[in-house]
């Protein structure tokens, strides 16, 4: 496995990484506050950081669920962001044409789990030239994302991470196989765990999906233990009141404790 670097910074196995950021971009203010605060916290521990937040959640429960500030406006803020903060940033992609424009201004693009089967948008995000951070579908087993890593390498593209999200199980419920980190990293690219979307309970309240916040901790824990080579957050200056996947998403005042026991373990587990 090579290590790889994202704006200066070195993406592997040898160091724990983090992938966080509010879930979805509900104001600059927000994305900013965070960003600045996971800068800090992650430069003290020297821990590789990436923002994430999403211009468009394409794929919220209801009609009437916010989505964003959309693609245009999402992307000037992330650029903004990017540039006076100076940290990498990555968003979620849904389609060919938003994966050309997205890539204009992110680090990393990021296919989301329900698209992770969709062979034009995968050879699109190879195309980009820009790391791409594959989330394994709650539907697929883990070997079957070597179907998904080859249709970005097909494109010469080989700056992959592959992000474990939790696997359907039964109705409105994930669960995580921590076999399915040691059977990712086989493909040869980094792993990484999303604490925060593992812990979902999606469609659980009907019109939008519940979650179990309260295992973020735990699971992420195992997670490193198990070999992940980097973690993603989904992280809210206040949750419970957050306009996307608040009851799953860890509070910023939880990040740096979470981050100091995880490397513990991932040095523990390194040697």
């Amino acid at each position: 496995m090579a290590d790889f670097d994202i704006a200066g910074q070195t993406i592997g196995k040898e160091r724990l990484f983090l992938i966080a950021g509010p879930c979805v971009i509900e104001s600059e203010e927000l994305v900013f506050n965070v960003a600045r605060s996971l800068k800090e916290i992650c430069g003290e521990l020297s821990i590789p950081f990436v923002l994430k937040s999403s211009y468009d959640k394409a794929n919220r429960t209801s009609i009437a669920s916010y989505r964003g500030p959309g693609i245009e406006e999402g992307l000037a803020i992330l650029a903004r962001v990017r540039k006076l903060l100076g940290v990498p940033v990555l968003t979620d992609v849904h389609g060919v044409e938003e994966a050309r424009e997205a890539a204009r201004i992110v680090d990393v693009v990021q296919v989301p789990a329900f698209l992770a089967r969709q062979t034009d948008l995968l050879r699109a995000v190879g195309e980009s030239g820009k790391t791409v951070n594959l989330k394994k579908a709650q539907f697929m087993a883990p070997w079957d994302m070597a179907q998904a890593v080859d249709k970005v390498r097909s494109t010469g593209n080989h700056r992959i991470l592959i992000t474990e999200r939790g696997t359907q199980f039964g109705y409105n419920n994930l669960v995580v196989d921590m076999r399915s980190l040691a059977i990712l990293e086989e493909l040869g690219f980094p792993v990484v765990f999303d604490g925060t979307h593992s812990v979902q309970l999606p469609g659980e309240q009907g019109t939008c999906s519940g979650g179990q916040r309260q295992f973020v901790a735990p699971l992420a824990c195992a997670a490193v233990a198990a070999g992940a080579h980097g973690v993603f957050l989904e992280v809210h200056e206040d949750p419970d009141r957050a306009l996307c996947d608040g009851p799953n998403s860890l509070p910023l005042a939880d990040v740096r404790p979470l981050l100091e026991k995880l490397l513990r373990i991932y040095r523990a587990v390194k040697g």
